[in-house]
């Protein structure tokens, strides 16, 4: 059973659900209306009445969690987290009113996420398809087929910007609806030519948005489907309220006119720019692409693992050197005792890509491959998971000091120590038998090899010494044994 916690920048949503045969059955579903993206102050500051209500929401939504015995849970957070100033800093204290960590994810992996959902909802393998998802804080466009994505790509254009911009003071007219209409577009012209119809047969649309402006399409009689023509008939309905306290129609809840209008503007938009017939409303998206990526993560078919590989061939990573660094690194590793799992994967993924960097230059290399781990878009991962393998390279080479922060970390600094003397040992040429070497790592480190080892291969004892000379410089003992 898997949870998946959205929060929106419109709305948190959150879903729990069971895999059963060849879908996931939805067990449990709960919405509240935060308004995140409408709490950001002229600065771009979470204000606290937002933050206040986001902590009230994430302890309610803490306990519908607790009611269910859960195999995986994801809180994912978007648009208005990853501009919002202060969400660093507020990021502690949400996640310790949900009791779990909250991921930021970028409008990449948002998009991913969005469109296994769609292709797990739709099946047809064969299907050249494009998903459009309209959020509280941003748009995403993702072109492909079947399962695989081909493009993806976020624009800075929602739901509550776009009505909060365009439509002040709730006043709906003419002018106002095509101004909101032309800025959706200009956010999109630069990039559609490969989302236009004749790259893909069906268009979806994910988001609660498309759904309830299909919806209310259908109820009021304005049209069967979602096209250009009943947009705008719907557009001119809402003109004829003139204002956003007065919209009344079936098929829309009250607390949602005032961002819908924003919404129907960049729908509208789409259309136009894209020149799309018809836009197909589906109950699948961001949650339900959560709950199919933590059973294929429980499957061991991580799509992390395949981001990893292209980056090993993009970037012409030596893969037997790779590979050789990654399993010492884990063995390294073991040896120490870890308390927790929380850095194996992450310490072999760092392994495999440590001299990425190597394509940008030979000096310095690790402070490339940091950099580009870090700023990457690598689907299936995080920003905080891309920020801890980033943290893990740049320290796995010379000094210590650039990572020192993290070393407090007992796990993170046992990580770091395995890779390395993985790293070490190879550029060493010592093929280690891992039952003539001991590594432990409590309060200081102690370092047991074979006295053979020192005799032939001189280079060793040179890189051991600097090795001790660096750990003692972040107040780290390093005592090394041979025998």
């Amino acid at each position: 059973m898997y949870a998946a916690v959205d929060l929106g920048s419109n709305s948190f949503r959150l879903h729990i659900g069971k895999h059963d045969g060849e879908a996931i059955r939805v067990l449990k579903s709960v919405r509240e209306p935060i308004r995140l993206a409408a709490g950001l102050d002229k600065d771009g500051n979470l204000t606290p009445a937002a933050k206040q209500a986001a902590l009230n929401c994430l302890k309610n939504f803490r306990t519908v969690l607790a009611a269910y015995k859960l195999d995986a849970v994801r809180v994912v957070a978007t648009s208005a987290m990853r501009v919002a100033r202060n969400s660093a800093a507020f990021l502690p204290e949400a996640e310790q009113a949900i009791g779990y960590p909250i991921e930021i994810i970028s409008g990449e992996e948002e998009g991913r996420l969005i469109y296994m959902g769609v292709a797990n909802a739709v099946g047809l393998p064969g299907e050249r398809r494009l998903v459009i998802d309209i959020g509280g804080g941003s748009t995403e466009l993702i072109l492909g087929r079947g399962q695989e994505i081909e493009k993806v790509e976020s624009f800075s254009v929602g739901t509550v910007k776009q009505s909060l911009s365009f439509f002040i003071g709730g006043l709906v007219d003419g002018a106002s609806f095509e101004a909101a209409i032309l800025s959706a577009r200009s956010h999109f012209e630069d990039a559609a030519p490969p989302y236009h119809p004749q790259f893909w047969k069906q268009c979806y649309g994910s988001s609660g948005t498309a759904r309830t402006i299909a919806d209310i399409i259908i109820k009021n009689g304005l049209g069967r489907e979602v096209n250009a023509e009943s947009l705008e008939l719907l557009k001119q309905r809402f003109i004829e309220f003139g204002h956003v306290s007065k919209i009344d129609m079936a098929g829309l809840k009250a607390d949602r006119a005032s961002t819908i209008i924003g919404g129907l503007a960049i729908l509208i938009g789409l259309v136009r720019e894209l020149d799309i017939p018809v836009v197909q409303p589906i109950e699948a998206g961001l949650r339900m692409g959560v709950m199919w990526d933590l059973h294929l993560r429980s499957t061991k078919r991580d799509r992390r693992e395949q981001s990893v590989l292209t980056c090993v061939q993009r970037f012409h990573v030596d893969e037997r050197r790779a590979h050789r660094v990654a399993n010492d690194a884990l063995a390294l590793y073991g040896q120490t005792k870890p308390s927790a799992d929380l850095y194996t994967r992450h310490l072999y993924w760092s392994a495999l890509l440590h001299e990425m960097g190597m394509v940008v230059s030979h000096t310095g290399y690790h402070k490339h491959a940091a950099y580009m781990i870090e700023n990457a878009d690598l689907p299936g991962f995080t920003a905080r998971e891309q920020r801890t393998m980033s943290c893990l390279i740049l320290g796995h080479k010379g000094n210590l000091r650039k990572v020192v922060e993290v070393l407090g970390e007992p796990d993170f600094a046992k990580a770091i120590v395995a890779l390395r003397l993985a790293v070490l040992f190879m550029h060493s040429r010592i093929d280690i038998d891992f039952t003539q070497i001991k590594l432990r790592y409590k309060s200081r480190i102690e370092l047991e090899i074979r006295r053979e080892w020192v005799a032939e291969h001189p280079t060793l004892s040179y890189w051991l010494e600097k090795e001790q000379e660096q750990w003692d410089e972040v107040g780290v003992d390093f005592s090394i044994r041979t025998s």
